[in-house]
């Protein structure tokens, strides 16, 4: 008989078990919560670094064929902030993305756009992925033969160069500022 009622005792977790677990769940939670924003942030922002990349290829490819670039208008028209959107290619019809042959698939967090002067282009990628109400800037400078750059249309007047302290670098893909990216990761 005394066997049976410890056996019935024993069934169970007792209050302190329980929420010593939960304590553990949340303690857990709260570490990985940070490392996921900058995980998410991260693949936002390679969004922008990839359709950079790309356009860049396209743009050398159709002056191959064409011996012009193509400046196309900031496409979608408005930053959408920490949301996706769908791409709206907003430029002159010959002066677009379609003319160049590039649409991102599917939604983007970016606003792209060219400028272009005489063999110089410059692609940018503007969002506001952490939603902190300041835009990040990410482009691409081609610079011509004698090494000159254009400004992008959306700000961009070089990649981030942290040696020399100033957006000089051109011809890589990057941040376009000393912050863009940095305070977010």
């Amino acid at each position: 008989m005394v066997q049976n009622t410890i056996r019935r005792a024993r069934r169970g977790f007792t209050l302190i078990e329980v929420m010593i677990v939960v304590a553990i769940i949340g303690i857990l939670a709260a570490l990985a919560l940070p490392t996921y924003a900058r995980f998410q942030l991260r693949s936002k922002t390679a969004e922008g670094k990839v359709n950079i990349a790309a356009i860049r290829n396209i743009e050398i490819a159709y002056k191959a064929e064409f011996d012009t670039y193509i400046a196309a208008a900031a496409s979608p028209p408005a930053v959408a902030g920490t949301r996706s959107q769908v791409f709206v290619d907003v430029g002159a019809p010959s002066q677009n993305f379609e003319t160049l042959g590039w649409r991102p698939e599917g939604r983007v967090y970016f606003r792209y756009a060219t400028a272009v002067a005489g063999d110089a282009f410059t692609v940018d990628a503007e969002a506001d992925i952490d939603g902190n109400g300041t835009n990040q800037v990410w482009g691409y400078l081609q610079s011509d033969r004698s090494g000159t750059t254009t400004p992008g249309a959306q700000g961009c007047t070089g990649v981030w160069d942290a040696a020399a302290g100033s957006a000089s670098l051109p011809n890589v893909v990057g941040p376009c500022g000393s912050t863009f990216g940095q305070s977010e990761f």
